[in-house]
């Protein structure tokens, strides 16, 4: 083919940049004898590798997965990019559209159901040393936005798997207070659903002891231990429950023990003192606090951490590293409302992540994550494309995921300069 045509065909499949394909889930190649001109064997399908890492922690992500655009939400956008006051079809002078946070992503406002979108975040995971995520889950009531929250878990878990990571569910269960019945029963369908289709998965996070790992932000309905008893009642294994700092009364009592411990959340000077009375326990890391709320119409919002160029999330990490904790949760990887998140922006690019690099102690640095990102613009660019723009990117997702970086490297930039 040649370059006039190729350059034309190109053109007839580009795609606006709002993102890739929900129906794009494997990046399959099929197995090719070499790659032309780049001299670089094209394999297939390969398995995800684990990352080396000097650092033993296991450190998460808080992932929310509720972010929606005209195409997945039926021709609106969802309320996390809009809030009241926002109109992501208005852009400004440089082409960015207007959302509900003071940070725009690096690949602007997405769908969370995007399988390019997931792979690109789940590879950018990888190559900063984090071992996964865990999924803020709204439960099974068909209200609101939930299933379609469902449906994006679903999504993610996916491309976590795929990548080669873990994940944990972070139960909401401040959404009881939509159920009109029995919100214990509620809550024992929604562990029901869990362990059925979470819990039993390779890899989901377990603890020490082979058991799930289940956080919960709260509990804010369910206030009482045996409340949470008879949620866990009909479990085939009772799940390793870690509640919300401060939140251990409404798990536990003399005749109740549902919680092994506590989570922290955003916190300006993280205590770590008194961790030593919990069997279980999951520190926290932020980027800084800066949220949307009162400028998006939803509430005169929270106090404000200054981000202080990455000062405070060091001394955040600092802490963890100090504490000697076994398990530490970043809040959060795509906050955007609440200003929390550590995803590549325009406004900080990969300062976080490269700071998360050095400390899980991983070899690669930031000119790897900015592979990923050329990556995931020649997946958008190039939607819907066959032969072997199809095959070089879908070979580059597997040299990622592998840990061949170089190779990856060499297909992304064949693609980026049409050389074929």
């Amino acid at each position: 083919m040649t370059k006039h045509l190729l350059s034309l065909l190109f053109l007839l499949l580009a795609v606006t940049a709002c993102g890739g394909s929900e129906n794009d889930p494997t990046d399959s190649p099929s197995p090719t004898p070499d790659g032309g001109e780049t001299g670089i064997e094209l394999p297939g399908a390969l398995d995800p590798k684990d990352v080396s890492k000097s650092n033993a922690m296991h450190v998460f992500a808080h992932y929310m997965p509720w972010f929606e655009t005209p195409e997945t939400n039926n021709g609106k956008w969802g309320q996390h990019w809009t809030m009241s006051t926002c109109n992501p079809n208005q852009k400004d002078s440089n082409g960015r559209r207007q959302i509900a946070s003071h940070y725009y992503p690096l690949i602007g406002p997405y769908a969370s159901s995007d399988a390019t979108v997931l792979n690109y975040h789940a590879l950018l995971m990888k190559y900063s040393g984090l071992e996964g995520v865990m999924i803020d889950w709204y439960g099974t009531q068909n209200v609101y936005d939930y299933p379609a929250n469902e449906k994006n878990t679903k999504a993610l878990v996916q491309a976590i798997d795929r990548v080669g990571l873990k994940f944990a569910i972070v139960y909401e269960d401040a959404t009881l207070a939509q159920c009109s019945g029995d919100k214990t029963a509620q809550a024992a369908a929604d562990m029901a659903y869990i362990e059925k289709n979470y819990f039993k998965k390779e890899n989901y996070v377990k603890t020490a002891d082979g058991k799930p790992l289940l956080m919960i932000f709260g509990p804010q309905q369910l206030q009482k231990p045996e409340e949470w008893t008879k949620a866990f009642s009909g479990l085939s294994q009772k799940p390793t429950f870690v509640v919300l700092n401060g939140f251990s009364h409404c798990a536990n009592n003399a005749n109740h023990t549902n919680s092994a411990g506590e989570f922290l959340w955003v916190n300006g000077n993280p205590d770590y003192s008194k961790i030593g009375q919990f069997s279980f326990y999951i520190g926290g890391a932020m980027p800084g606090f800066l949220d949307y709320y009162k400028e998006g119409g939803q509430g005169n919002g929270y106090t404000t951490y200054d981000h202080e160029n990455g000062a405070l999330f060091d001394r955040q990490l600092a802490a963890a590293k100090e504490a000697k904790l076994d398990y530490l949760q970043i809040s959060t990887w795509n906050d955007f409302g609440e200003g929390t998140n550590i995803e590549p922006t325009v406004e900080y690019g990969y300062r976080y992540l490269t700071r998360l690099q050095q400390f899980t102690g991983v070899s690669y640095q930031e000119s790897n994550l900015k592979l990923i990102h050329r990556w995931y613009e020649q997946k958008v660019k190039h939607a819907g494309a066959s032969g072997t723009v199809k095959e070089y990117l879908s070979q580059a997702f597997y040299f990622l995921i592998a840990l061949q970086p170089d190779k990856a490297e060499v297909l992304v930039k064949a693609v980026e300069e049409e050389q074929f």
